[in-house]
């Protein structure tokens, strides 16, 4: 589990998870059903990636997104 603050830690962990599954970009990509450069785009943090595609990307590698609500401190 882990914190995503920006579309470079989503990208970071699709990589991790691609490279641990021994995936190339190339083949990672067929998975998913998504172009080459739009994985690369990804896994670069390009912030203006179709979230609709980094949705299937995270259902193809077996990733999944969780939202919930924030605790706020009383600092």
């Amino acid at each position: 589990m882990m914190l995503v603050k920006s579309v470079t830690d989503i990208g970071a962990a699709v990589r991790r998870k691609r490279k641990g599954d021994g995936l190339t970009l190339i083949d990672a990509a067929g998975l998913c059903n998504v172009n080459y450069r739009f994985l690369s785009n990804l896994e670069n943090g390009k912030p203006t990636v179709r979230l609709d595609k980094v949705l299937q990307v995270l259902a193809a590698l077996g990733l999944e997104l969780e939202i919930k609500e924030r605790t706020w401190s009383n600092e």
